[in-house]
């Protein structure tokens, strides 16, 4: 075979310190047919979720001066301390960073590293390189997973349609002509409110809070990564560090939520709920904790200890004799007692090595 040739279907070990190269046919078409149609698929249907009126929000009724759907009106998101403009470039650039400056700074660092996973030819033309596979594992994976959590959310607030504490002030009913006169009273008619149509259904989206739910999916997600992936030595404050100050953004997203009126506590929990949810799923049931999909465990990787030819069969059996004894410490060293006839009918309990006839 002349030098260099890949064996096709087969992986190899090359020269020692170089990673293994490893022939498959079904990367390129697997990444082209099945993986970018599913995620073409997650992002237009988030889109459809997110920017159209595909799928009609569920009505729901109200009681007649509803406290808690009472608050003034906080104005549109880009009004928000945290607006659209702040927040999706926050939850999407700062994980890409993370990660990116993690993958490479363990190429770097860790001289090992490369021997943990293999390269990928496809034929005799293209050659996929461990770290930008891993990469592209990682970041495709956090990107699906963001689709995800926007389909999902978008998905509960269209079934259930609940309001946001400023419900009331965007919807303005009539009471009069509502015929309300207590507060115990439920409204559920279509037409019972006066205002903008675009605020109102705006309104009916609050549970599950989706900018807290990507704030916590993206957290999350990226606080598993430093915590499973990044190795600091020489101090134990750094990893805690890093991960509380990449946490703070979300909780801090889910209090100013609060604070404005523009979702109830339990939206932005059932929002932190769902994102966490799905980071720790995709974390541990997909990506593995972030570990290699072609390395091997640890035992595999220690030589096997040859057996010592030199020992001497007389001392093994000793040693094996002694190894008995502890195991088995209430046995004697004396033989069993046996029976020996004396007459026909009488049976003596004698030992068999010092009995005479």
């Amino acid at each position: 075979m002349p030098t260099g040739t890949v064996v096709a279907s087969r992986a190899f070990p090359m020269a020692p310190g170089e990673p293994e190269i490893k022939s498959s046919t079904s990367i390129i078409p697997c990444f082209l047919f099945v993986e970018l149609v599913l995620m073409a698929g997650t992002v237009i249907l988030s889109y459809h979720f997110e920017y159209t009126d595909t799928f009609p929000v569920h009505t729901q009724g109200f009681f007649c001066y509803d406290s808690s759907l009472s608050m003034p009106y906080p104005g549109p998101e880009s009004a928000s301390r945290a607006p659209p403009r702040l927040l999706y470039p926050l939850i999407t650039v700062l994980p890409i960073l993370t990660i990116l400056i993690g993958e490479v700074s363990s190429v770097l660092i860790n001289p090992q590293w490369r021997n943990k996973e293999r390269v990928i030819t496809c034929g005799d033309c293209c050659f996929f390189n461990p770290l930008l596979r891993r990469v592209v594992r990682i970041l495709g994976l956090f990107s699906f997973g963001l689709f995800c959590t926007v389909i999902f959310a978008g998905a509960v607030q269209t079934v259930t349609g609940n309001q946001t504490p400023h419900f009331l002030s965007v919807c303005r009913p009539n009471y009069t002509a509502l015929g309300c006169v207590s507060h115990i009273q439920y409204v559920s008619s279509v037409y019972a409110c006066t205002g903008d149509p675009d605020l109102i259904t705006e309104a009916r989206k609050a549970f599950p809070s989706k900018p807290a739910a990507l704030g916590a999916y993206a957290a999350v997600y990226t606080t598993m990564y430093v915590t499973l992936v990044l190795r600091v030595k020489g101090s134990r404050l750094v990893k805690p560090s890093l991960c509380l100050a990449l946490l703070s953004p979300s909780w801090l997203l889910c209090l100013l939520r609060v604070a404005e009126y523009r979702n109830h506590w339990r939206d932005v929990l059932a929002g932190t709920i769902t994102g966490s949810a799905i980071a720790v799923f995709l974390v541990t049931c997909v990506l593995n904790n972030f570990g290699s999909s072609d390395s091997r465990p640890e035992e595999d990787e220690l030589p096997l200890q040859e057996p010592d030819e030199t020992i001497d069969p007389v001392l093994h059996h000793i040693s094996t004799h002694e190894k008995g004894l502890k195991l088995h410490p209430q046995m004697s060293l004396d033989p069993p007692p046996c029976l020996i006839p004396v007459t026909p009918d009488v049976l003596i309990p004698s030992n068999c090595m010092t009995s005479q006839v």
